[in-house]
């Protein structure tokens, strides 16, 4: 049995919180190998370690003087190490990033020495081998990912390390300067090292006790889901929905490593375990709800645009053009919608709406702004008749409009859009009816 266990910012935002980390490894001898974020909050007023690397490095990049910056990012870790009477010392650390620093090393190597730096304390304290992400997680020349040689250089190295602490968020392009994922990354370095040594659990440590049903910032102590698949999680991840960086689920995924997100806070909680498939049918109709505000719909008519050949691909060529994504697309016999972010749509939206002109010749149309998009996602919607008609009802009973219905061929999720303004009470209307009232 081989676990590998990553721990997010604010479980490792003070010594206190270091201590309650290394106790969690220690009482569980599979806990092999451990993936830190760089410290996060110690207080809602506190400021994050990454964040205040990214200030000392932006008056390095314009000539000014950092050196008080630098000294308070030196001060986070030496009360940790004071606090948990280490004695390693980060005093050659510090002289060298200072350099680099001066160097204009780049963004991405300032925002890289937090989770590096707490990956060096993490291995004094634990006694465990310190494996600096650098030499073992690497990015092709253009920046993309490279899995093949990670994948041959991790597993190589993990072999020779029977216990290591890896830090997350970073790698090395070719010429061995040092590229991030995007943040929150340290998820993903998390399931690479699951990856690599073939681990049989990969446990995500934070702050919450797995997902919730939906968001606790709408509605007050939601539900926590017991099981998801990585197919409903990427649907939640999508539409917004946190606690894991949607993109670390690929490397597991392909080799059937169940994740477990937990809580540093609270050990003996269960979480919420992703699953490839499972037969244990959701505790609810549905797994859970997320949902984004900020989109538009262009709506297009033109009589007998279905038996036009192509004319999908015309109208979608236009935003194609002006480098806009689309995120849904309903269609009826002489209407299409498309939906987009109306932050990315604003300041092209005239060139687009020519573009639509020019290559498909509608007879009409309308945009419609300020809408939010809601996912119900749930493998047991499947199995389950009415579905859509009960979220109908509830939106109905809440006085919220449907701008939007969009049903995928898998059942697995049902999209909803609303007004920004109903968006909150559409979540709530939804989650009562499911999970409440479980009418």
């Amino acid at each position: 049995m081989k676990k590998v266990v990553k721990f997010g910012g604010s479980s490792l935002a003070s010594a206190r919180q270091f201590e309650k980390v290394g106790k969690i490894i220690r009482s569980d001898k599979h806990r092999v190998y451990v993936v830190p974020s760089a410290p996060g909050k110690r207080n809602d007023k506190d400021t994050k370690v990454t964040d205040m690397l990214y200030g000392a490095y932006a008056l390095a990049k314009e000539g000014k003087d950092f050196s008080k910056e630098l000294a308070a990012i030196h001060d986070r870790y030496k009360e940790i190490i004071d606090g948990l009477k280490l004695k390693v010392s980060l005093d050659e650390e510090f002289e060298t990033i200072r350099k680099n620093f001066e160097a204009k090393a780049g963004e991405n190597y300032a925002a890289s020495r937090g989770e590096y730096l707490n990956g060096i304390l993490m291995a004094d304290y634990l006694g465990y081998e310190f494996i600096d992400a650098a030499k073992v997680i690497f990015f092709k020349e253009d920046g993309q990912f490279d899995s093949k040689k990670t994948q041959e250089e991790l597993s190589a190295a993990l072999k020779e390390a029977p216990k290591a602490v890896v830090p997350g968020f970073y790698g090395a392009l070719p010429d061995g300067t040092v590229k991030t994922f995007s943040r929150g990354g340290s998820d993903i370095t998390g399931s690479l090292v699951a990856k690599a040594c073939k681990a049989d659990v990969y446990e995500n440590w934070t702050d919450v006790s797995g997902f919730m049903v939906a968001d606790p910032r709408i509605i007050k102590h939601p539900k926590s889901i017991e099981t998801i698949t990585y197919r409903e999680l990427r649907e939640l991840a999508y539409m917004g929905a946190g606690v894991l960086h949607e993109e670390a689920i690929f490397p597991v995924r392909k080799e059937g490593i169940p994740i477990n997100i937990r809580n540093t806070n609270a050990p003996d909680d269960e979480g919420t375990w992703i699953v490839e498939s499972t037969c244990q049918k959701s505790k609810y109709v549905i797994t859970g709800i997320a949902g984004k505000k900020g989109f538009c719909a262009i709506n297009i008519e033109k009589d007998r645009m279905n038996s036009e050949v192509g004319f999908g691909r015309r109208v979608l060529q236009a935003f194609e053009e002006n480098e806009i994504s689309f995120e849904h697309m309903p269609s009826g016999i002489d209407t299409m919608t498309v939906f987009v972010h109306q932050s990315e749509f604003a300041e092209k939206e005239q060139r687009v709406l020519a573009a639509i002109h020019k290559y498909a010749q509608p007879d009409y149309i309308d945009l419609e702004t300020d809408l939010a998009l809601i996912a119900v996602v749930g493998r047991g919607m499947r199995a389950t008749r009415g579905t859509a008609g009960r979220i109908f009802s509830a939106l109905a009973h809440a006085n919220v409009n449907v701008k939007m219905i969009d049903q995928g061929s898998s059942e697995l999720n049902i999209i909803i859009g609303v007004k920004n303004e109903d968006f909150e009470d559409a979540i709530q209307a939804i989650y009562t009816i499911f999970v409440d009232t479980q009418i």
